[in-house]
């Protein structure tokens, strides 16, 4: 007999940390929730980590997760904004921490492959695929349904790799 496990998947940023939940039973997914943790970009450094914690805290309240996943942080070209990337996701990995929650995290690339069939891909291809595999999902921004992408990773790792589709319900 499988057991329903919540699973909430987040894509960190600084300006933006997309989330999406769903909920992995057998070979079974099923959308839950999915939405955008916003911090005021004209505020400092530390008041947008603040806003971004009470955000993901709220999220983990409402939806009352069993795991977490978090994406892995890129190197790009700006040390600066790597750096401010990284400390958003210390946030998210901080927060489920915090609450008891087994966090995992994945490499974009992994993530990707996970939901379209390959490393590489856009977030309009992921968005897309997201659908397709939670035909009941909807999101606020492209940022929660790589979220959601990040759920889905983790499902389909957490249980040996077999491939999950959407319960129809």
């Amino acid at each position: 007999m499988n057991h329903t496990v919540r699973i909430l998947g987040i894509d960190p940023g600084l300006r933006f940390t997309g989330w999406g939940v769903v909920e992995s039973e057998g070979s079974r997914l099923r959308f839950i929730a999915a939405g955008t943790v916003k911090s005021n970009a004209k505020a400092d450094l530390a008041t947008r980590l603040r806003e971004l914690h009470d955000g993901l805290q709220d999220v983990l309240r409402a939806q009352s997760p069993d795991e977490a996943a978090v994406e892995n942080t890129f190197v790009n070209k700006d040390a600066t904004a790597t750096l401010k990337l990284g400390q958003a996701r210390g946030i998210a990995m901080v927060v489920p921490a915090l609450a008891g929650l087994p966090v995992a995290e994945y490499a974009p690339n992994a993530v990707k492959k996970a939901v379209i069939g390959v490393g590489h891909g856009d977030k309009k291809q992921i968005a897309l695929m997201v659908g397709m595999l939670l035909p009941k999902a909807v999101w606020d921004t492209e940022d929660a349904a790589d979220g959601l992408a990040i759920a889905i990773c983790h499902a389909h790792h957490r249980g040996g790799g077999a491939a999950r589709i959407a319960a129809a319900s």
